[in-house]
């Protein structure tokens, strides 16, 4: 039986999302849209429509699980899917994912199901430009905007949003009531620079929509030891700054500077490393003047050589070699220091009027000195442990 073809359209941009799946739905003939609303969570569903060009075909209610409206999505839209495959009269599935879902959860839940009869061609985030900095400075709460996808809901508009622009390979580019400016589209490009943008009207919308998708690379993307982060970038009063170092953080300097650091662009990600903390790979992820910092696994240096083949690749490098039939450990020396390895500090900065100076000063004024360098590992480990507040404990 030929699979039915799936494809995502997210985004808290409603009005650029649902004008995006309209156009496919208008654009492929035999295409229903899929939707679950989770803003009915408070009275214990969640609530199903499948609609095509010309109107409602059915609708329904999903219950909660866990008191969570995104598991019950979870739940509920896999075996709903198979229906549809299984009616055999639906060419594509246009998923419409609520406001705060993001689209990398529902997409490894389809590519995960083990079904035959579904194939996740696209992922798509509808995007509204003149709103793009207006979302990803909220620091609300998604709970405060009524946008919370559970009670332990603790995301907040700007990371939320974030996630869900840098996840796609495919942006839908609607405008609504306010133009962009020429520093809207400029902040977009840098941020996501990878991305295909696609207007809405376009005819190529459908085509970028069943192009395909390779959901572990996607995720590759996104994870902090391998994230292909933006470069180095200045147009319309919209810069990025790539600050690349291999000297550790020393960690009472970096704790002190976080709150500038974090209010310093609008959008900041990267990785990196204490001097405290030598085998950790840190992640930063800020937005919104909110920051998350955590643990994303061992530096490749601070493993056994046994230990790397059991470990999933994981720097850009790794994955390119592993791509080609190279080695781990022949991919890692291309880019790898005599005494750190692959420890490295890599954060990007990007934002409409960016002090480079000022911040490229900061982040060095966080780094341990000549002096502090000299002691060598021992001594770093010895240093007061600023971040266990943020960060589990060093064992």
């Amino acid at each position: 039986m030929e699979r039915l073809n799936v494809v995502l359209v997210g985004g808290l941009h409603a009005d650029a999302r649902q004008a995006a799946v309209e156009r496919l739905l208008r654009s492929v003939p035999g295409s229903v849209a899929l939707h679950h609303d989770l803003a009915s969570a408070a009275e214990g569903t969640v609530t199903r429509t499948v609609r095509d060009a010309g109107g409602t075909l059915d609708t329904g209610e999903a219950p909660l699980v866990n008191d969570c409206a995104c598991c019950a999505l979870r739940e509920d839209l896999v075996p709903e899917l198979e229906r549809l495959a299984a009616g055999r009269t639906c060419r594509l599935a246009i998923v419409e994912l609520w406001d705060s879902v993001e689209p990398k959860a529902m997409a490894e839940v389809i590519s995960g199901c083990g079904s035959r009869n579904l194939a996740l061609t696209g992922v798509l985030t509808a995007v509204d430009p003149a709103l793009l900095l207006p979302y990803l400075g909220c620091g609300d709460d998604l709970a405060e905007a009524g946008l919370a996808a559970a009670a332990s809901d603790r995301r907040t508009v700007a990371d939320t949003w974030a996630r869900q622009l840098e996840y796609a390979p495919v942006l839908a580019i609607a405008t609504g009531e306010e133009e962009a400016e020429p520093a809207d589209l400029a902040l977009l490009a840098q941020l996501h620079p990878m991305a295909h943008q696609v207007p809405v009207e376009s005819g190529e919308l459908a085509a970028a929509a069943m192009a395909g998708f390779d959901v572990e690379a996607a995720a590759a993307r996104q994870h902090p030891a391998c994230a292909l982060l933006p470069q180095e970038a200045d147009a319309e009063g919209v810069g990025t700054l790539v600050w690349q170092q291999t000297r550790p953080f020393h960690p009472e300097r970096l704790y002190t500077a976080l709150e500038d650091l974090t209010c310093a662009a609008a959008r900041s990600r990267g990785r990196f490393w204490l001097a405290d903390r030598p085998d950790t790979l840190l992640s930063w992820d800020a937005a919104g003047g909110a920051l998350c910092l955590e643990n994303a696994g061992p530096w490749l240096a601070s493993l056994p050589d046994a230990a790397w083949e059991m470990v999933p690749p994981m720097l850009p490098q790794v994955l390119d070699f592993v791509r080609t039939g190279g080695t781990p450990m022949a991919a890692a020396a291309l880019d790898w220091h005599p005494e750190h390895g692959d420890r490295a500090q890599h954060l990007v900065f990007t934002s409409p009027g960016l002090d480079r100076e000022g911040l490229t000063s900061l982040l060095e004024s966080c780094l341990l000195t000549d002096a502090e360098y000299a002691g060598g590992p021992p001594a770093w480990k010895s240093l007061p442990p600023a971040f266990d507040g943020l960060l589990d404990p060093v064992s």
